[in-house]
């Protein structure tokens, strides 16, 4: 008797072989894991479609402007210095209102008190109303109570400079290339006590020399004889 023949004997025993253990489906989170990244994916093409309508498109380039005359800036009640390269004062603009027009770059100036120092040491002031100066201030347009003074001093060569004073309703003073006051309405002149009144005026800073035009009227000082 074999032994497979005793195991027959016991009552009870299946020996037919055991069935196959049931696979246990795989959980949910790892079928999902399998999907992600192409999840992912989706999700940022998305958001990069809604970043893409959700931002402004780029300003459209505007025409320029064309440029006015009406003023772009004020100043008020205020005091400008300018000086040259060796920090010296070179000249000081006070006033209570001024205004920039773009159009041409002046500068109009209310109630304007101009202090210019020469290279030469020769200080000249002016008071007006109104002052209209270009863009280098340069050229000063005096109206309204106009009053130029060129203070008295020497020239390059040592001559004595006498004091001048100029009075009108308009006047214009340029400082380059050469100090020049002129004007097209009636003018005074004060010069060592003597007073002339003209039409019109044109001074030369350089050659000393006034040119008086219309209606000329002549008040001398008498001088001591020497």
């Amino acid at each position: 008797m074999s032994a497979d023949d005793d195991f027959d004997l016991i009552p009870g025993l299946d020996r037919s072989a055991p069935p196959e253990p049931r696979r246990r489906p795989a959980p949910w989170w790892d079928r999902l894991s399998i999907y992600l990244p192409i999840m992912l994916m989706g999700l940022l093409a998305l958001a990069s479609y809604w970043l893409l309508r959700a931002t402004p498109p780029a300003p459209e380039p505007q025409p320029e402007r064309p440029v006015t005359s009406e003023p772009d800036y004020f100043m008020r009640r205020f005091s400008v210095k300018s000086f040259d390269a060796a920090g010296q004062l070179k000249a000081e603009v006070i006033g209570d209102e001024a205004r920039h027009h773009p159009d041409d770059d002046r500068v109009e100036i209310d109630n304007a008190r101009i202090r210019n120092l020469a290279e030469s040491g020769a200080v000249m002031r002016a008071t007006a109303q109104r002052v209209t100066t270009n863009a280098d201030n340069t050229v000063f347009v005096l109206e309204g109570d106009a009053v130029v003074v060129r203070e008295g001093g020497r020239t390059d060569a040592g001559e004595p400079l006498p004091r001048l004073e100029f009075r009108g309703e308009f006047l214009r003073v340029e400082l380059e290339p050469v100090e020049r006051v002129t004007s097209d309405q009636p003018v005074e002149l004060l010069r060592n006590g003597d007073r002339i009144n003209a039409q019109t005026l044109d001074y030369r800073g350089d050659e000393q020399v006034a040119d008086f035009r219309g209606r000329v009227r002549v008040q001398l000082n008498p001088r001591a004889a020497p």
